[in-house]
């Protein structure tokens, strides 16, 4: 019997922060898997360091677009590359996070957590997803995080930022249920990633940390399966996910509050 044909075969598939991490994961495993690939972030070095990986290793077609995300222009800049082209599959993956204290977070960081981690998202969605829908084929998978599940004192936007990309991809399945269009939010607990140094808080919860190969593994084979709108890799963050079900909603502050705990 021949074997089905694996839904992101000869797809074509944009990855947002596809230079390191969970997003260079996800962009390899789509490829692995058949899928041409556009990679997007702002480091052009390391996003053609991934592109000749994928080149060498996986027989489909790389393009390279260097943007800023947490910008209108950067934003504009993939949306306008990509203008009379399909893109079937979008993975926004792309974020950024800030450890500390709410007020003594700068207005910088919080511009970029809100600009990258939600109005970046929302906008390449609202310009690729119609096309999906009209030629009934394709997907959307959001990166959210187990933080979107509660609040996240001393990583306040971060936490707020992907509660609402879950919100926001839960009402895009629903949406799009019947239409042939997947949609995911992989929601990841704390990774083997630059995230935690890059948002001053490197020793964050550093016990458990899943690689981002487990990471995209877990999303992908949930995003062809085309299941429920949420994944949640590895048993212990499935169980932090769903504590909110069981656990009033301030003494679900005050864990969460010693889970982010710097040590």
């Amino acid at each position: 019997m021949t074997p089905p044909k694996h839904p992101f075969r000869s797809r074509r598939a944009l990855v947002t922060g596809a230079s390191g991490g969970i997003g260079e994961a996800l962009a390899l495993g789509l490829a692995r898997a058949g899928s041409d690939v556009v990679l997007v972030a702002r480091s052009a070095d390391r996003l053609q360091a991934v592109a000749e990986r994928i080149r060498r290793d996986h027989r489909v077609r790389v393009e390279v677009v260097v943007a800023d995300l947490a910008t209108d222009t950067g934003v504009d800049e993939v949306i306008a590359s990509m203008a009379g082209s399909r893109v079937d599959v979008l993975v926004a993956n792309a974020g950024v996070g800030a450890t500390g204290p709410f007020t003594d977070t700068t207005d910088e960081r919080i511009r970029t957590q809100l600009a990258l981690n939600c109005t970046a998202l929302t906008r390449l969605v609202h310009a690729f997803l119609p096309g999906m829908l009209e030629r009934r084929v394709g997907g959307v998978m959001t990166v959210g995080s187990t933080a979107s599940f509660q609040p996240t004192p001393g990583m306040a936007v971060y936490g707020a930022t992907k509660a609402f990309v879950l919100s926001f991809t839960e009402a895009l399945w629903q949406e799009t249920r019947g239409s042939g269009v997947r949609v995911l939010a992989l929601c990841p607990g704390p990774t083997e990633t630059g995230f935690f140094a890059a948002a001053g808080g490197g020793s964050v919860m550093e016990s458990g940390r899943q690689s981002a190969e487990q990471v995209a593994a877990v999303g992908l084979r949930a995003f062809a399966r085309a299941g429920g709108p949420t994944v949640v890799p590895g048993l212990g963050n499935t169980v932090i996910a769903n504590a909110h079900r069981f656990v009033p909603r301030g003494l679900m502050a005050r864990m969460s509050a010693m889970v982010t705990a710097e040590h």
